[in-house]
C-alpha cells in the first residue's frame, strides 16, 4: 500500500491536496463495486492534518455535492434526522452515523450514547486516552451490504492550549466524492463536543485505510483536475459566511420532508434560526 501525509492549514486545501495525492500517487486496486468496464480504482493510505479546521475558507468549491446538500449531511450527522430510514419497516438504510455514535444498539445491553460518554469523560480528565466513540459492529457488519466506512472518534484536550483535538479513523473513504463531506460534518461534531466540554474546538485528524476514486469517476476527476490546476486559490473556496443562506435551504428542504420526526424538526429549526440570527 502506497500512503500519503498531508499537513494543511484549511479544510478545504487539505482535501484538495489530499485527493489529487491519491490521484497522483495511488495504487491500482478492484472494488467490490466495479462493474465489468470500470478502470481499476485509485488507493492510498491516508494521514489528513488540518491545522485549523475553523478558520476560513471552510468549504471547496468544487466538492461534489451542493451547500444546501452540506447542510443536510451535516444534519444527519449531528442530528439524525434521517435515523428512521433505518427502521426496518422503511428498509431505506441499515445503519446512520448518528445512530450508532448517539445511539448504539448492542445486543443484550440496550442502547448507549457514546458521545455523552466521551464529553462525560473529558469533563473528568480532558487528557485522557479513554474518550472515543466507535460505530463497527463485530456481530454484524461484515455481512450487510454497505457496512460502515467511518469507525471510530477519539476526542482529546490538550494541557499544551486548552483545545479539544479529534482524530477520526475511517475504514474506507471515498476520496472524491464523499471525502470533503464526511470531514466538514465531523468537525462540525468536533465543535459540538467541545461546546458541551467548555472548551475551544483545535486540530482535526482525518485517517483513512483505503482513501480511494473509483474508477467509474476518472472522468469527472479529471474536470476536477482541470479546475484546480486553472483557478487561484481564493477561487477554489468559500467562506462559510457565503454558504449561509444556502444552509438554510438545506434546512428547508429537511423540514419539508414529512416522515422527519418532531424531534428532529426541532433541531433543524434551531439551527436555521441560528444561521438568520
Amino acid at each position: 500500500m502506497k500512503s500519503i501525509h498531508i499537513v494543511e492549514d484549511y479544510l478545504p486545501f487539505a482535501w484538495e491536496k489530499a485527493v489529487i495525492a491519491c490521484w497522483e500517487e495511488g495504487e491500482q486496486f478492484a472494488t467490490e463495486y466495479d462493474k465489468p468496464d470500470d478502470p481499476k480504482s485509485r488507493d492510498v493510505t491516508a494521514l489528513i492534518h488540518v491545522r485549523k479546521p475553523f478558520e476560513e475558507p471552510g468549504i471547496h468549491r468544487a466538492f461534489p455535492g451542493g451547500l444546501d446538500d452540506l447542510e443536510k449531511y451535516r444534519g444527519e450527522v449531528l442530528y439524525g434526522v434521517h435515523d428512521h430510514w433505518v427502521d426496518p419497516s422503511v428498509g431505506k438504510w441499515e445503519y446512520t452515523y448518528h445512530e450508532r455514535l448517539f445511539e448504539y444498539r448492542v445486543p443484550e445491553k440496550g442502547v448507549y450514547d457514546q458521545i455523552a460518554g466521551v464529553i462525560e469523560k473529558l469533563k473528568e480528565a480532558g487528557h485522557t486516552r479513554r474518550a472515543q466513540a466507535v460505530t463497527w459492529q463485530v456481530w454484524n457488519d461484515m455481512n450487510i451490504g454497505d457496512p460502515s466506512c467511518l469507525q471510530r472518534m477519539w476526542f482529546r484536550v490538550s494541557e499544551a492550549d486548552g483545545r479539544l483535538h479529534m482524530n477520526v479513523h475511517m475504514r474506507s473513504n471515498d476520496a472524491f466524492k464523499a471525502a470533503f463531506m464526511n470531514m466538514y460534518a465531523f468537525c462540525e461534531l468536533q465543535k459540538m463536543v467541545a461546546e458541551a466540554v467548555g472548551v475551544e474546538p483545535g486540530e482535526y485528524m482525518h485517517i483513512a485505510d483505503s482513501f480511494h476514486i473509483y474508477g467509474s469517476y476518472f472522468g469527472e476527476f479529471e474536470g476536477f483536475l482541470k479546475t484546480a490546476r486553472s483557478r487561484s486559490p481564493e477561487q477554489r473556496v468559500y467562506d462559510r459566511d457565503f454558504a449561509k443562506d444556502f444552509f438554510v435551504e438545506g434546512c428547508d428542504a429537511l423540514l419539508a420532508e414529512p416522515d422527519m420526526p418532531a424531534d428532529r424538526k426541532a433541531m433543524v429549526e434551531k439551527r436555521k434560526a441560528e444561521l438568520q440570527g
